[in-house]
């Protein structure tokens, strides 16, 4: 049945949004009106809100925001178990949260998946049908629910697997967030001095005929050199920066690039275990909700955001393809950490293989926790000194013709 959205009035004068299921859009308005609602707009959900129908059409505008950010997902994927574990047929679960959705966007593409549902089809092709909002492991795993059966316990993971991503990615970001904002903050205080405190010391010893200390006629030919060309150095760093993006959309720059950011010392470390944990995770999820190892390993590596380890899992399923057991494969390729090799390698052995690959994947995310947090804590006072010392010598550069010149009064 078609879902139309709504703005009508109510008989104290209130206006009311939302979507209603109807035939046509008489028959909406003929609800309304049942519903003591005066009609103002009855428009299909895909022609009213543009969003949800290119991304139900595949289109991606660049400017356009998602309907269901990572962790309204998250949540939403969290209340549909819920209510499908309760025994809620699916229709009226999704009928439930369309009402208690309280973004109109959001409100029109739940009652879209009700209405393709309704119309029969399954919940995996309903998803599938928005690619911008659901990505192709989301659908994967539901379609596999679908046909065990188990739906309601695979959302439970899947909300598990989400909740557990987005917690890592805050660890990450908030152990990056201090270190970043006292590399910004010095950023500019250090401009501030060279751009302005040395030059006005400058010009206040320019008549002087007395040989300034090297300190500070090397801050003077620093600061300069940053007003003179600080423009065109800006320009140049932006300009590398699109030269470097161009390169980088160069599928085997790329890939090289990535093979190279794992050898850092120990960002590198930081990546390769976040990787292998995304990767562990969703192979586990996947194998626990019956897709066939091949098609899970495909869709694992499309979760790996470095092209390396990406082309490594890819060899990974050629081998396992051919007839390797997949500890084996992954043994092979020594940017996946051995930790995940032997766990999957006892998986193989006792029939339990997405317990062990969950228990690598939680292990390795711990360690990056903790490998990051490391690295935090020990940059943070890193850069705070780093800082000090560059406004120390700029102080003393400022400084130093005044204290000679005192000497000389006396």
């Amino acid at each position: 049945m078609p879902v139309y959205s709504f703005e009508a009035i109510s008989s104290a004068g209130d206006t009311r949004k939302g979507v209603i299921d109807a035939d046509s859009a008489k028959a909406a308005r003929a609800q309304l009106r049942s519903q003591a609602l005066v009609p103002l707009k009855v428009e299909p959900v895909s022609a009213q809100n543009p969003s949800v129908g290119n991304a139900a059409s595949g289109s991606s505008g660049f400017f356009r925001k998602r309907v269901f950010g990572a962790t309204a997902l998250a949540v939403w994927t969290r209340q549909l178990a819920g209510l499908v574990s309760s025994g809620l047929p699916l229709e009226r679960a999704l009928t439930s949260l369309s009402d208690e959705a309280e973004k109109a966007p959001e409100r029109e593409l739940v009652a879209t998946l009700r209405a393709e549902v309704n119309g029969g089809s399954s919940f995996a092709k309903a998803l599938s049908q928005h690619p911008r909002e659901f990505s192709d492991i989301y659908v994967a795993v539901i379609g596999a629910g679908e046909q065990s059966g188990n739906l309601g316990l695979v959302l439970e993971r899947l909300a598990d697997d989400l909740e557990e991503q987005q917690a890592l990615k805050s660890k990450l970001i908030g152990a990056a967030l201090y270190p970043a904002i006292v590399s910004l903050v010095a950023v500019v205080i250090v401009l501030f001095l060279v751009t302005y405190v040395v030059p006005q010391v400058a010009h206040v010893f320019a008549g002087s005929k007395r040989a300034l200390p090297v300190l500070t006629v090397l801050m003077i030919g620093l600061s300069d050199f940053v007003r003179t060309y600080g423009w065109l150095m800006l320009l140049a760093l932006i300009f590398g920066a699109v030269c470097a993006r161009i390169a980088l959309a160069n599928p085997q720059i790329h890939e090289k690039f990535d093979a190279a950011w794992l050898n850092l010392p120990i960002i590198g470390r930081l990546s390769r275990s976040y990787n292998a944990a995304r990767f562990a995770s969703t192979l586990a999820m996947l194998a626990a909700a019956g897709v066939p190892i091949l098609k899970a390993l495909q869709a694992a590596s499309e979760t790996l955001s470095n092209r390396a380890m990406r082309s490594d899992a890819q060899d990974a399923l050629v081998l396992v393809r051919e007839g390797a057991p997949l500890a084996s494969a992954l043994a092979q390729k020594k940017r996946f950490p051995g930790l995940l090799a032997m766990f999957a390698r006892l998986g193989e052995q006792t029939g339990q293989l997405p317990v062990m690959l969950q228990r690598a994947a939680k292990q390795l995310s711990t360690e990056v926790q903790r490998r990051a947090m490391q690295f935090a804590t020990i940059l943070e006072p890193l850069l705070i000194v780093v800082m000090g010392l560059v406004v120390m010598l700029i102080v003393l550069a400022v400084l130093m013709p005044i204290i000679q010149l005192n000497q000389l009064v006396r």
